[in-house]
C-alpha cells in the first residue's frame, strides 16, 4: 500500500498515483516518517551541504527561465486572439492561449467590474473564455489513464476523499466505474469522479488521486470537456450561484 508521508506539508503521495503493485514491491522511501526538519537535522549530523539548502518552491527545470511564460514562449510562438466571456462578447486580447489554465485569474490583462476567471480555452477558436469565480466550480469530471494502487479495480461506486491538485485538500466525493465502450465490462482505467460539492478550477491535465484516509486508492488524469460544453456547465453554476 502506497500512504501519505507524516510531513503533510511535504508530502508527495499525489505525484505517486502511478505507481504499480509490481513498482511498489521494490520501493523503500525511507523519509515518509520523518518530517523535512528532522530530515535537515540528520543531514547537518552527517555533514552533507543540502542540510541548509534553501526551499524550491517553484518547477525547478524551469527557474532559470525566470518564469512558466518564459519557458514557453522558447517552443510556441505568440498567437494573438481573442478573450471572450461566456456568452460570446470580446472583453480582451491574448497573446497565446498556452499562457492560461482553467480558473487563472490574475495576468488577464482585462478590466471589469469584477473578478474574472479562466474557464476554457478554445483551441479551434484560439480564444479564453472567462466567467465570474461561480462559473468556474464544476460538480464532476471524467478521469483516464487510472491506475489503482492499492486495492483492486472496483466494480460498484465507492465514496472517497479527491485531490485534484497538489496544494489542494482532499474533498469527498464518489469514484464511479465506467462501462468500457465495446462491452459490458467495466473499464478499470476511467472512472467518473462526482464531488459532494462542485469544486474550483477542475482542470484538465491535472492528476485526480483519490484516497481512504492516509492510503492511496487511485488516480488518473482529468479529461477535457467539450469547449460548448464546459461553457454549458459554466453558465449552469453561474445561474445557481444567482
Amino acid at each position: 500500500e502506497l500512504l501519505r508521508a507524516i510531513d503533510r506539508n511535504k508530502d508527495q503521495s499525489y505525484f505517486l498515483y502511478d505507481l504499480t503493485q509490481k513498482m511498489l514491491g521494490s520501493l523503500h522511501f525511507p523519509l515518509g516518517e520523518q518530517t523535512k526538519t528532522e530530515t535537515r537535522q540528520l543531514a547537518e549530523k552527517f555533514g552533507l551541504h543540502t542540510a541548509a539548502k534553501p526551499e524550491s518552491q517553484d518547477l525547478c527545470l524551469i527557474e532559470h527561465h525566470g518564469s512558466m511564460g518564459q519557458f514557453l514562449d522558447k517552443y510556441l510562438a505568440p498567437k494573438a486572439g481573442d478573450i471572450v466571456d461566456t456568452q460570446g462578447r470580446i472583453l480582451g486580447r491574448h497573446n497565446g492561449i498556452h499562457h492560461y489554465t482553467i480558473g487563472q485569474r490574475k495576468g488577464l490583462g482585462i478590466a471589469a467590474p469584477h473578478p474574472l476567471y479562466v474557464v476554457a480555452l478554445d483551441v479551434g477558436r484560439n480564444q479564453v473564455i472567462v466567467g465570474d469565480r461561480a462559473s468556474v466550480h464544476y460538480p464532476e469530471c471524467t478521469v483516464h489513464r487510472v491506475n489503482w494502487v492499492s486495492i483492486a479495480p472496483p466494480t460498484q461506486p465507492m465514496k472517497a476523499t479527491v485531490q485534484i491538485r497538489y496544494r489542494s485538500q482532499a474533498v469527498a466525493a464518489t469514484i464511479c466505474p465506467v462501462a468500457a465502450a465495446e462491452s459490458a465490462d467495466m473499464d478499470s482505467t476511467r472512472v467518473k469522479v462526482i464531488f459532494d460539492e462542485p469544486q474550483f478550477g477542475v482542470t484538465p491535465g491535472q492528476a485526480a488521486v483519490w484516497y481512504d484516509g492516509d492510503r492511496i486508492l487511485g488516480g488518473g488524469i482529468i479529461e477535457p470537456l467539450p469547449v460548448q460544453e464546459r461553457v454549458a456547465v459554466a453558465r449552469a453554476q453561474a445561474q445557481a450561484a444567482d
